[in-house]
């Protein structure tokens, strides 16, 4: 099936939603505006349920169709995710409908994951052309508070009988018209880590009378570097980032106190515990060495994405019938980045699938912002997979 014509009629529509978002971004839980904003599109076109407050701020629509023929069957439930926060960045474009709040942007696509989950939503609660339940999740905090965990928790998916989840991506460098998906680990676990270093202060005048944090601050962050080079295995994937050092505040005094902080992305518990152990291990002998004192804090963040086969053969085949199969690249390689859609494919089955946004901005990047003209590809996938899902036949 082709791109579903109604959504070039309704492109207009969604296009505005996706610019309303824009300029009214909102961090992590903090997305009321956006929930109230989705809800009442949702009670627009005539969902049947529209629950809020799911995972603090997340909202879920249901909208029913057809009963299964055999009427002792369970009802299928499909869910259909998409992401509403924006990030802490100031946007330097001047958009007709840039933001309007300092400091705060949508710099990843949420506001387009939303908008074309929306348009979705609208056309299926029309037509009703399923059996079953699709229930359309609009999750808070994916940037780094865990909201999709936060829904998992709070019960969504046994309280609406959630059986399969899919969650949409658009991904800046792959064209217009394409998709992109893989079995398996798609997107890194991300952890985080926090070193803080304490020597002795004085004068800088006098460093043999002190402990220097920035000494051992140099040698544990090129050390840190060796655990991919020197630990873990050449064909094993791991990344390991310092992005902070912080020391010191005028040219004359040692400090007495230092701090790094980074990143770590794997995708497989032997890396992530490799990482972690050998952080711990380095900090505290490197420390030693110079008389230091040191503390370890190593978060573990968002688990690996990873896609269940049978249900990424299913959404690799709904993408080739609305942009042929060439256009749908079924063995992506897999990304450092993270995402907390993970979480609910560690409670159901399901998969997750990068759509093209064309060439833009990187995702996180202050001139970044979604592409309308991906919006009938989005809208159209979401329609078929749910349908797809939900009328096939049981084996």
């Amino acid at each position: 099936m082709p791109i579903i014509n109604r959504f070039a009629d309704w492109h207009d529509d969604i296009a505005e939603w996706r610019r309303e978002i824009h300029a009214h971004p909102e961090l992590q839980y903090d997305v009321h505006r956006t929930a109230a904003f989705v809800a009442e599109r949702l009670k627009d076109f005539g969902v049947d349920e529209i629950v809020t407050g799911i995972g603090q701020t997340g909202v879920v629509g249901l909208i029913h169709g057809e009963l299964d023929e055999r009427t002792d069957a369970p009802r299928k439930v499909v869910g259909l995710r998409a992401d509403m926060d924006a990030l802490p960045i100031q946007e330097v474009r001047d958009l007709p409908y840039k933001s309007t709040v300092e400091g705060k942007m949508h710099a990843c696509g949420h506001d387009g994951h939303t908008a074309m989950l929306l348009g979705a939503a609208r056309y299926l609660a029309e037509t009703r052309q399923f059996k079953g339940t699709v229930a359309v999740i609009f999750q808070p905090a994916e940037e780094g508070g865990g909201g999709g965990k936060a829904m998992v928790d709070d019960g969504m998916m046994e309280r609406f009988g959630i059986q399969q989840v899919f969650g949409m991506h658009n991904l800046p460098g792959l064209d217009v018209g394409k998709f992109a998906i893989t079995p398996g680990p798609m997107m890194a676990a991300a952890d985080v880590f926090r070193i803080d270093i304490t020597g002795k202060g004085g004068h800088a005048a006098k460093p043999h009378g002190c402990i220097d944090p920035a000494i051992v601050t140099v040698q544990l962050v090129q050390a840190i570097q060796t655990i991919v080079s020197r630990n873990a295995a050449p064909l094993d994937s791991m990344v390991v980032s310092v992005t902070q050092i912080h020391l010191g505040d005028t040219d004359n005094v040692i400090p007495q106190t230092a701090m790094v902080g980074g990143t770590v992305r794997t995708f497989s518990p032997e890396m992530r515990k490799l990482a972690q152990k050998r952080i711990h291990e380095l900090a505290e002998h490197i420390s030693a060495a110079f008389g230091a004192t040191i503390e370890v804090d190593y978060e573990l963040g968002y688990p690996v994405t990873v896609n269940h086969e049978a249900n990424t053969v299913v959404a690799g085949d709904v993408a080739a019938s609305i942009v042929s199969e060439e256009h749908v690249n079924r063995a992506t390689d897999p990304m450092m980045g993270a995402e907390d859609f993970s979480y609910m494919l560690e409670s159901r089955p399901g998969a997750f699938i990068f759509i093209g946004q064309g060439e833009s901005a990187g995702l996180h990047h202050p001139e970044y912002d979604f592409n309308d003209e991906i919006i009938p590809y989005g809208c159209s996938y979401w329609v078929n997979l749910a349908e797809k899902t939900l009328n096939e036949a049981e084996a």
